[in-house]
């Protein structure tokens, strides 16, 4: 039985890693008696897969979960449960049984981000407006990535442009911390997954490099409000 998991991240929890919330998980469906599959071997592992893994220090209200069991439990009372035995900023929000066989994993392509960070230079939100249009006009945005690769460390330039998807700011957001210090609120859909994935810091790494509007990354509050699947040009929730 595949069954699909909708749940959040939150609040302090955001700063635990990928790994650490997967062990977070598998002790709360042993906790819970949940009836999950698990993998053949010595060394068995519960048959779990969650999708496009956040960066430590981000917020999520919608991230997904696929989860093998060996037998139909109804949904509410899978729901009851787990949030009996979840920490309070890790909620499941709703579940769903799945006909095909298609994991979580593969079929996550875009991520929506709300992100609050700290930028001078800029006291006009649709000056910035306009700049961030213009920015996404060109034909390429180019950043550079640093790798690590034995004893080397290699740089690499990246077009991320085709990764970018719609870009807003929320105008009722925006808050004057001082003569040349605005908090403004950015809402931009990025991609995600095995098709190509643009982390929200190289975003603004990109944004900052090419707009100069002096971005204080230090400052940058980042919240996964969505993730979405495409199939065919279409843009939808995965369940």
């Amino acid at each position: 039985m595949n069954l699909r998991v909708k749940f959040t991240k939150e609040n302090y929890l955001k700063y635990i890693s990928h790994l650490d919330l997967m062990r977070l998980f598998k002790r709360a469906f042993r906790r819970g008696q949940m009836p999950i599959k698990y993998s053949q071997g010595f060394n068995a592992q519960p048959k779990l897969s969650i999708a496009n893994p956040l960066a430590l220090g981000i917020e999520s209200i919608e991230e997904y979960m696929d989860i093998d069991l060996n037998k139909k439990i109804p949904e509410e009372e899978f729901i009851k449960i787990m949030n009996k035995e979840l920490p309070e900023d890790i909620r499941i929000l709703d579940v769903k049984y799945l006909d095909n066989k298609k994991s979580i994993s593969s079929q996550i392509r875009w991520g929506y981000y709300q992100i609050k960070v700290r930028i001078g230079k800029i006291k006009d939100v649709k000056l910035l407006e306009s700049l961030i249009k213009e920015w996404l006009d060109k034909d390429q945005i180019i950043i550079k990535k640093i790798k690590r690769k034995r004893k080397k460390i290699i740089e690499k330039d990246k077009d991320i442009k085709h990764l970018i998807g719609n870009v807003t700011i929320s105008s009722e957001e925006k808050v004057k911390l001082s003569d040349s210090e605005y908090l403004v609120t950015i809402n931009c859909l990025l991609r995600a997954g095995d098709n190509g994935n643009l982390k929200p810091t190289d975003f603004l790494e990109g944004m900052d490099k090419y707009i100069d509007v002096d971005i204080d990354m230090d400052s940058a509050d980042i919240k996964r409000l969505n993730m979405f699947s495409e199939e065919k040009g279409e843009i939808k929730k995965p369940m």
